[in-house]
Parts: C-alpha cells; structure tokens; sequence
C-alpha cells in the first residue's frame, strides 16, 4: 500500500540481563504510534510491516525479541544462555521500549506467536493499548503446543514420520518440542544441525500445507534455521512460560479495547477455533474469518488485505 520509507530513529536498548534489544521507528514522528510484535518466536522484525502503515499518518515501532534479529547477543551462538529469555521478559522488554520512546498509548499488531505476545501483554498492560490487530491468531496454550508437534500427524503422516525419528525413542512419547531443543542444545554441533534440520522440516510443512522445500525460504539460511528451531523449542517445550490458561483467563482486562482478529479457515497450525474462542471473551474483538486463508501473510492475499483494512479502521 505504501512505500517502504526508511526509520527515521533506531537504537539498542539495554533491558538488563545482558540483553540489548534492536528497534527502529519510521513514518511520522507526531503521528498515531503503532508496534509490530513479530512471530516465531525468534524470527526477527520485517521491515514489509512498514508498507501497511501510512508513513504520513503513522509513528511505527519495530523491535527484534531478546536474542534474534540485530538484538543482542544472538541464540545463533550456542553459548547464548536463554535463562532469561521468557514471555514475561519480552513483555518487560515492551514495556522498557514503549517507555524509553515516550509512547502513552500504541496500537499493537503481530499474528502466530506475536499474536500470543500482544495478548500476553495488553492483558498485563491494558492501559498501554489503544487498539490491538491480530492475523493468525494464538494463545500458546498447552493443547496448542501439543496439537502443532504431535496432533498434525493425522494430516502430515509421511512428515510427522520423519520428525518423529529426529528424537531418541525413549523421547517419542513425551514433549517433543523439550526432545527437540535438547538435541539443539548439545555440545556437538553435527546434533543441533541435524536437529535444526528435521525440526524446520516439518514446521515448514505444516505452515505451508504440506511443502518442506527450503530453497528460497529462511530456513535455506542454516544460522536462521538454528537460531528459529532453538528458540521456538524453548518457548512451546516450556509452554511458552504461561499457566495454561493465563491469556483465556484474563480476556476480561481487554474491555474497552477495540480488536481485529483474523484468521484464515485453512490453518493447519493454528485451527480457527482458538481465534472464535478468544472473539467469545473479548466483545470489543471483531473476528474476521477467511475462507481461502492459512497461517501465512503473503503479498496481496486475503489475509494481507485484512490487515490493511484493520489499520485504516483504526486510523
């Protein structure tokens, strides 16, 4: 919709622990201050969120989450400790940038994990939050995990094969995803290349419906590859460091704010059912489902249209 203007002010921000978070502002100084909160975990900021928001109108905040994208220092380094990296310090890390910017009120945006990192902190911060857009939409829910790693198999068999033999036997029956991120986390890097390998293997089939081709995708990069699988494991085989029903249960903190939530029918990851449950909660929350929709945002598709017209409702 709108040209990719360059930021106008980034930085590093040192939010304790040794961690120094990346983030950038672009478009309008004065105008209306909106913040992406990007999914993976560990993918990193996109700078194609900076063509949805008028530059003229908007004043948007990319961040990189502690450890991926130019935030520091990187989990692509094995020795990068994640002892401090949780859900509750990404939600701190906000909290820090939005203060350290001079933000009262931001629109906040993000879909997949950043969809469960926008509720986790609007929920915590609600007087923070004007408005909230959320394509993809997840809460990071036990059964969420459970059905990503394991209860796909009945539509990926081949694929879910595969994965399954990345693990030792005795891991099989057990969390996959904690199987997972200890493989990615020995001392021989032949075993966390391989465990990079067959866990982007199947997270790729089963964003895409079935294709795991790396050519041409982010996980042909094997530094990306390592640094998504490695975070990813550490958040869903933690259960992303939530109660259970930590979002669910406090939907209610949400009154009074208006949301878009949309969500393609096709998901494979994230069945619609989580985004009709979480509309249920929150009244203030429009639910917009696509029909010929999945978990990806590609250019000019539906999904990427109804997120354009969610930021114009919210102008």
């Amino acid at each position: 919709m709108y040209p990719q203007v360059e930021p106008y002010a980034q930085g590093m921000l040192d939010v304790g622990d040794g961690q120094l978070i990346h983030w950038e502002a672009s478009g309008n100084p004065d105008g209306k201050p909106a913040c992406v909160f990007h999914g993976g975990p560990g993918s990193g900021s996109h700078p194609r969120w900076r063509e949805d928001f008028d530059p003229d109108h908007w004043n948007l905040v990319l961040w990189d989450q502690r450890g991926c994208g130019r935030s520091t220092p990187s989990v692509a380094d094995p020795a990068t400790s994640m002892e401090h990296n949780t859900t509750q310090h990404l939600i701190d890390d906000a909290e820090k940038l939005r203060d350290h910017l001079g933000i009262d009120k931001w629109l906040l945006a993000g879909g997949s994990w950043g969809s469960t990192l926008v509720l986790a902190y609007a929920v915590q911060h609600p007087g923070r939050v004007s408005e909230i857009i959320i394509p993809a939409v997840t809460t990071s829910r036990p059964e969420e995990h459970a059905w990503i790693t394991r209860g796909l198999g009945m539509f990926f068999p081949d694929h879910f094969e595969a994965f399954l033999d990345g693990v030792p036997e005795e891991d099989r029956d057990g969390n996959l995803a904690l199987a997972y991120n200890r493989l990615l986390n020995s001392p021989d890097p032949v075993v966390r290349d391989k465990a990079a390998w067959d866990w982007s293997k199947w997270d790729l089939a089963t964003i895409t419906g079935g294709d795991n081709d790396f050519e041409g995708t982010r996980y042909a990069d094997p530094v990306t590859r390592y640094r998504l699988a490695r975070t990813v494991t550490h958040y869903w085989g933690n259960e992303a460091f939530l109660e259970p029903d930590h979002i669910f249960d406090n939907l209610g903190r949400l009154e009074g704010i208006p949301g878009v939530l949309i969500h393609g029918r096709n998901d494979f990851g994230g069945p619609l059912y989580t985004a009709w449950e979480v509309a249920k909660r929150w009244p203030d929350a429009e639910l917009v489902i696509l029909n010929d929709a999945g978990h990806v945002i590609m250019e000019g598709n539906s999904m990427d249209k109804a997120i354009t017209a969610a930021i114009h409702k919210f102008r």
